[in-house]
């Protein structure tokens, strides 16, 4: 044998044994993954049933669990009253999420293709796939009405942030009592200081609906300035209220709105604070968290509303008073889209 022969030869072995130790430590890592982050401090989490059906006073959170593992971006649960105790995984993955009235919307990755694309599934309240829609963009933005009839979800179709001004959405609403899907709020009449108004910038996002399962709310961008509208889904409208709105969220009690708004001199990449709008004053309250919030906040309840902020493993969320006072609370780690149902 050759001594060239010979070199070859021993330079493969080396080779063969590293790549060998690579796929060990990769395997390895792997398996430490895989675990629930107890030797971490994390959540305890475990594979079960996770229902979105109405349960008396059992309150509960339905979320996406961000935590590392082999449960990472599945819904889980846990009791309302205890937040930061251990998890039940559903298997069922979803990018952005909402629930109501045994009624759930889950923006998640389709697996099937070749290409990365995203779809829109309606589930039922056992987490099973009623209905899918195939989506045009990255998921952003997901709502359930209060009585579980209407469904509506963002995407960006261009640019990847709220915070700079390249960026397009499309907003879309399902009715689930007639199965009327409405691919684009553009379609929409829009009205803005009392005219019929057209533009080809427009875009919308971040839907919030009222009680009567008619009403609704939203952002409007248009002309460089975003605007808080109010929309009949009967009527096909939406109306202008108000500037400098964006991701508007509900009150359970319809009276008051909580959203994020744009303040001079903060970063252009973090711009935005959290107020509350009561409807039937206009006047508007800044709550009490410094850090900007880019996020479509949740109400607990009408006293308290709940939010991300970025986390160690993507997103943690946070508690705080509705109505100024008090300050933010931590409320769950490794967790994103809540939906807080009873």
């Amino acid at each position: 044998m050759t001594l060239q022969r010979r070199i070859l030869i021993l330079v493969s072995a080396v080779v063969l044994l590293a790549a060998v130790g690579v796929l060990a430590v990769v395997r390895a890592s792997s398996r430490a993954d895989e675990k629930n982050q107890t030797q971490a401090g994390g959540p305890q989490i475990t594979r079960g049933e996770v229902s979105l059906a109405p349960d008396g006073d059992k309150r509960r959170i339905v979320f996406r669990n961000m935590a590392w593992g082999p449960h990472r971006d599945e819904l889980a649960t846990v009791p309302a009253d205890a937040p930061q105790g251990p998890r039940t995984a559903s298997g069922v993955s979803c990018l952005r999420f909402h629930a109501a009235a045994g009624t759930g919307i889950c923006l998640q990755a389709d697996k099937g293709g070749v290409q990365e694309s995203y779809r829109a599934v309606v589930l039922d309240a056992h987490l099973k796939e009623v209905s899918a829609y195939p989506l045009a963009g990255i998921p952003t933005r997901a709502r359930v009405s209060p009585g579980g009839h209407l469904a509506a979800w963002t995407v960006f179709v261009g640019g990847d942030s709220y915070a700079g001004t390249n960026f397009s959405t499309r907003t879309s609403l399902l009715d689930l009592r007639t199965g009327r899907l409405d691919a684009s709020l553009e379609d929409f009449e829009i009205r803005k200081d009392g005219k019929a108004y057209r533009n080809a910038d427009v875009n919308f996002w971040g839907v919030t609906f009222a009680a009567d399962e008619r009403t609704f709310y939203a952002t409007l961008a248009t002309g460089g300035q975003t605007h808080l509208v109010r929309g009949d889904l009967a009527e096909r409208t939406v109306t202008t209220l108000r500037e400098n709105l964006e991701c508007p969220s509900l009150s359970p009690d319809g009276t008051r709105l909580v959203f994020k708004k744009r303040v001079p001199g903060l970063s252009p990449d973090a711009p935005w604070r959290l107020y509350v709008l009561d409807l039937a004053s206009m006047r508007e309250t800044p709550l009490a968290e410094e850090r900007s919030v880019d996020d479509q906040v949740v109400w607990t309840d009408d006293k308290t509303v709940v939010y991300s902020l970025p986390g160690d493993f993507g997103a943690d969320l946070y508690a705080l008073p509705a109505d100024g006072s008090g300050a933010p609370a931590p409320l769950m780690a490794s967790a994103l889209a809540p939906a807080f149902l009873g």
